[in-house]
């Protein structure tokens, strides 16, 4: 198989014009940049077949082997398997997910259960599965830490996927991944659909919601702005997402079971840093209490606010603070409480410059340069910038590119993205990352997209900075509720006020005043009651919906409407996410693991805590440097905790998540 494979991606690679399938061939490109201007949507599902059968054969080659299965001739060609794969995936996932097209859905929609069936075909492999059980049941003492990690994640890749399970079994979890993939891109497109269509009838963007009910004082038509943006997916429509979710969530419930667990919580929280539903449900229940607590005092200084309003006409009389009202209100009790307008702000937070600032804080701490390159590919030149990232040696780390406008083809929100990971080659080569950050900002930012920036590029510099020798753990590879930690560490350094008199520049050259400086980071802690309870108030419901054991007859809108009852919401305010536009636990791999950007939260507010105490200040270059090389360097090498401790020298503490969001003193 191995000397048919060349001839079958040859022939593959030609069409009848004897043109060549770019993923087919070797990229003579800048750093080995995707070729993305020669790449045809036709090119993926020919390419994608090809990759298969290329990894097909690897793992044939593996099983083969008639030698006595070790680390080196099992678990390493495992891991460097699938190349072409990786390589047509990590363009596809990217290019469908910032220019989704009617073609490239069609292509998904036939690439899902071609990749499906493959992934299944190599999680049932018994001969496979054998020799890495073999590997992992013998002495591993000359094994490195990091290969002993590895080795274990995919020897219980195996076993939590059903390797053991009799062939019916295997068939039907076959059939729910299939299903449950397809369902899911299907959930994400119709939020998608309801999003341009929400943009397309009031003018502006999901992603710009906030900012636009915060500055918008017609009361009618927020409460319209509300009402459209709550019930996105929800509309009775082509793109309502209430049956297919609901079917998505009984799948997961089916697969838990077969895999032999009560709940797709227990199931999918059993490879997590929490474990269990249980210890989740305590540590929500915690916060949400202090959080609803806060809440309700900012609803009355809100109300207050309002009562002026009346008392001048503004306001029917008996007016009371509803959903639609919190955000412009909220505004203006911080006017009143802190003196800080956000339109006193936002001109010192160009885009262009904040972008200076994220990655002037990242050279301040980890030594790295950014430097623009032209000329080379780009997914979409009109907008899309790319950097030549280097240590201060000048060496090479990696490829990271910008995408930071809206438009109709990009889903909302922000994110992270490889499109190629970290990892040593086959032939003791050092591959370097390509990352994009993604966002959906104007030109003028926000205080709390300022944060975002910064958010995401503390994801980039987490899969920027590996120096993993295996892909199954290198950068991103870690538990979900780990993977956060970074990118909200990286928040911390946002608004530091030597670093704002550095990028936060207006249109005249003024430097932002040291005035507005103090008040913005006074302002920090305002609204956190709001802000923490939406977060986990949809951290909740997203347990509750995979807590259950069965989903025949479910009412979406009764269910949803009884778990905020259960949670304490308080009417005033909403879940982040309602559940039929709640794109992270449906189409985005945060199923029963919303919870953990509070999780990741209290680990990086706690580190943080450790900065902040030094004597050289948040800045502390020995510091940051034993952070990347205790965590970024580390990427998955290690059990997180064992991480965490070997850099805190002891157990993570809540408090300093609590105080930095201003729930306890």
């Amino acid at each position: 198989m191995k000397k048919i494979l060349p001839i079958l991606s040859i022939a593959l690679a030609m069409t009848a014009c004897s043109r060549t399938n770019p993923f087919l061939t070797e990229w003579d490109t800048p750093y080995g940049i995707p070729p993305f201007e020669k790449i045809q949507v036709t090119d993926y599902i020919p390419a994608i077949k090809a990759g298969i059968a290329e990894q097909a054969a690897e793992i044939d080659a593996i099983v083969a082997n008639p030698d006595a299965p070790t680390f080196e001739n099992t678990i390493v060609p495992l891991d460097l398997s699938g190349g072409l794969l990786a390589k047509v995936q990590g363009v596809l996932y990217n290019v469908s997910e910032t220019d989704r097209t009617d073609e490239l859905d069609a292509v998904q929609e036939e690439a899902i259960p071609l990749l499906s069936d493959h992934s299944a075909n190599i999680s049932f492999n018994k001969a496979l599965f054998e020799r890495v059980a073999a590997v992992y049941n013998a002495d591993q003492s000359q094994l490195t830490r990091e290969q002993q990690v590895v080795l274990k994640k995919y020897y219980e890749d195996f076993t939590n996927n059903g390797i053991a399970l009799p062939a019916e079994q295997q068939d039907r979890l076959r059939e729910i991944n299939t299903e449950m993939s397809q369902l899911t891109q299907k959930i994400g497109n119709n939020i998608l659909a309801e999003s341009n269509a929400f943009a397309e009838k009031f003018g502006f963007s999901v992603s710009a919601y906030p900012d636009k009910m915060t500055n918008t004082e017609d009361r009618e038509l927020r409460r319209q702005y509300n009402e459209a943006y709550t019930t996105r997916g929800h509309n009775g429509n082509d793109y309502d997402n209430r049956e297919l979710l609901v079917k998505v969530l009984e799948l997961r419930c089916q697969k838990a079971n077969i895999l032999g667990f009560e709940t797709s919580a227990d199931h999918i929280l059993s490879s997590k840093m929490a474990s269990t539903p249980a210890t989740v449900d305590n540590f929500l229940s915690e916060i949400m209490k202090a959080a609803v607590a806060q809440a309700q005092v900012e609803l009355k200084d809100m109300q207050a606010v309002m009562d002026e309003d009346i008392k001048a006409g503004k306001v029917p009389a008996g007016s009371k603070i509803e959903p639609w009202d919190w955000w412009y209100y909220a505004e203006k009790v911080r006017k009143i409480k802190y003196d800080l307008d956000e339109s006193l702000t936002k001109p010192y937070f160009h885009i262009d410059r904040v972008t200076e600032g994220v990655f002037l804080a990242a050279k301040k701490l980890f030594g790295i340069n950014m430097e623009k390159i032209e000329g080379v590919p780009s997914y979409n030149p009109a907008v899309v910038t790319t950097y030549k990232v280097t240590a201060e040696d000048g060496s090479l780390i990696g490829i990271f590119t910008t995408d930071y406008h809206p438009r109709d083809s990009k889903r909302g929100g922000a994110w992270m993205n490889n499109i190629r990971e970290q990892y040593v080659d086959a032939e003791g080569n050092m591959v370097r990352p390509i990352i994009v950050n993604v966002c959906n900002h104007g030109e003028y930012l926000t205080i709390d997209e300022v944060s975002t920036m910064f958010h995401e590029f503390g994801h980039a510099l987490h899969g920027l900075l590996s120096q993993c020798t295996y892909k199954a753990v290198s950068g991103t590879n870690v538990t979900r509720d780990f993977v956060e930690m970074f990118s909200q560490f990286n928040e911390n350094f946002a608004f530091q006020p030597d670093l704002l008199a550095e990028y936060a520049i207006n249109d005249k050259g003024e430097v932002i005043p040291a005035e507005l400086i103090e008040k913005i980071n006074n302002s920090l802690k305002f609204n956190q009651g709001f802000m923490t309870t939406e977060l986990c108030a949809a951290s909740i419901l997203d347990m509750e919906w995979h807590k259950l054991t069965s989903y025949e007859g479910i009412d979406v809108d009764a269910f949803e409407a009884a778990a905020c009852e259960k949670m304490g919401l308080i009417k005033e305010i909403a879940p982040r996410y309602r559940t039929t536009y709640f794109n992270h636990i449906f189409s985005s791999g945060y199923a029963a693991g919303y919870y953990g950007y509070l999780w990741a939260e209290v680990l990086d507010k706690d580190a943080f805590s450790i900065f902040e105490a030094s004597p050289n200040g948040v800045w502390d270059k020995e510091l940051a440097l034993k952070f990347k090389q205790t965590f970024l360097e580390k990427g998955g090498s290690e059990e997180p905790m064992t991480l965490y401790k070997s850099f805190a020298g002891r157990e993570p503490d809540t408090k300093a998540m609590l105080v930095r969001r201003g729930l306890i003193d």
